[in-house]
């Protein structure tokens, strides 16, 4: 392979990242985006033109495993007609058996686990690609972001049998709290304003490290950086969430009251096939003690439908528990067996896809009306929201509990806090106008 860089000076590699899948990997893109654009190259947003093409897969459904199967497809012609095109894959479709990946897939350069920055590393010094002097430091963000996500913890040790996480991104391992807090520290003198922290399971945190700690610890920590406005974490697991965690919420005016909470399913023998740890009574307790403490919380859940002998009371079961709890935001996918899971082990896929699709649409016609219901209630109100940028004439950004909120201003609203009038809502979004900035 010839080498993609002789000095600076001649010519600036350029690199493209496809990713796809859940925020961690949008974190993890942006880590290797920073990694490559320390060691010089540019990014470009055409394919076509990148010397480097990263993949940063997600198999957790088979939708998704199908789209990387059609992208390492499609990459694979185009290598042929440039043989000098570096292709480097990461995230889930990497499992353990890198041997057999590089025998199905010859024409990739690169596979190497999620997080793991040291294979690529090692990997482009190798073959040339970084310029002459770098040194293999983490880096940091090379570009303003007004928000950031921020992995603070990787793995999980829960194994529920439907997910394939546990398997690629192995068990749980927390990054110190310091680092945590020194990376955060140093974007905000960036400009950022507004960071996500990401674990598959956030509520484990700490509990690995040497000097044991927690989530609770670690929010407080951050709320003490002076120019950071907002705080968010997600994935919370609920058997994890304790009252302590609730009480640090409530207390912190930096950290949002939003909680994404998977509920997966609203019946007890099918979480109980899933492995997920507590029961539907247990469950709707935590809803009722986090609104006792914060009201007008917002809440976002996970549902899969069509898990293997879901029936169809089971499946109402689910439907009368999104009913009750009114959930602002419903994530639902069909199930979708994971060759090495428990799931695809023990049980048989025996709901049909078109039931499956049935069940979705019914979930999704359902939020739809109490998202719209949730929505209406902002008319006439004023919310505080955080602009990120701007799209199709009109500023956006997300308040305090989520809401995708769009507005008109001819002043450069970018990365500023700002007051809204609401005036028109949709299930999925607020809009109104301007009435102050912050």
């Amino acid at each position: 392979m010839k080498k993609l860089v002789k000095t600076l000076s001649q010519y600036m590699p350029r690199y493209y990242i496809w990713t796809i899948g859940c925020q961690m990997n949008k974190a993890e893109s942006q880590q290797i985006a920073d990694y490559l654009e320390m060691f010089g190259y540019q990014s470009t947003q055409t394919l076509q033109y990148a010397d480097l093409i990263v993949l940063n897969t997600c198999v957790v459904r088979q939708a998704a495993e199908d789209k990387v199967l059609g992208t390492l497809g499609y990459l694979k012609g185009i290598k042929r007609n440039s043989p000098s095109l570096a292709i480097v894959v990461t995230g889930c479709f990497v499992d353990s058996n890198i041997e057999r990946l590089k025998s199905n897939f010859p024409y990739v350069d690169l596979f190497f686990k999620p997080g793991d920055y040291s294979q690529l590393l090692s990997w482009a010094e190798k073959h040339g690609v970084l310029l002459p002097d770098a040194k293999p430091a983490p880096p940091l963000a090379t570009r303003t972001s007004v928000t950031a996500f921020i992995p603070i913890i990787q793995g999980c040790n829960n194994f529920c049998s439907y997910c394939i996480v546990p398997y690629r991104r192995g068990r749980e391992k927390s990054r110190p709290i310091t680092e945590i807090v020194c990376e955060v520290d140093r974007l905000v003198a960036r400009g950022t304003k507004e960071v996500t922290l990401l674990g598959q399971n956030v509520n484990s945190y700490g509990h690995d490290l040497s000097q044991r700690t927690d989530l609770s610890e670690l929010l407080a920590q951050l709320s003490g950086i002076g120019e950071l406005v907002r705080i968010r974490f997600l994935t919370s697991h609920p058997k994890d969430v304790d009252l302590k965690f609730i009480k640090t919420i409530a207390s912190l005016d930096k950290v949002c009251k939003h909680f994404s909470l998977p509920l997966q399913s609203g019946d007890n023998d099918i979480l109980k096939l899933m492995g997920r740890g507590y029961t539907i009574e247990q469950y709707l307790q935590l809803i009722h003690t986090i609104r006792s403490y914060i009201p007008g919380v917002s809440l976002s859940t996970d549902v899969i439908v069509g898990f293997p002998g879901e029936r169809d009371e089971q499946f109402d079961h689910t439907l009368s528990i999104l009913e009750e709890v009114k959930f602002d935001t419903v994530h639902v996918a069909a199930f979708s067996p994971r060759p090495g899971t428990i799931a695809a082990r023990e049980y048989q896929d025996n709901i049909p896809p078109r039931v499956k699709k049935e069940r979705l649409n019914k979930v999704e016609a359902l939020q739809a009306r109490i998202a719209g219901e949730i929505s209406s209630r902002f008319i006439g109100k004023t919310v505080e929201v955080l602009v990120e940028g701007k799209k199709g004439g009109k500023w956006y950004g997300r308040t305090r509990g989520d809401k995708l909120t769009f507005f008109h201003s001819e002043t450069n609203c970018f990365g500023k806090l700002v007051s809204v009038a609401i005036t028109k809502v949709s299930p999925w979004a607020l809009q109104g106008e301007m009435t102050g900035v912050k």
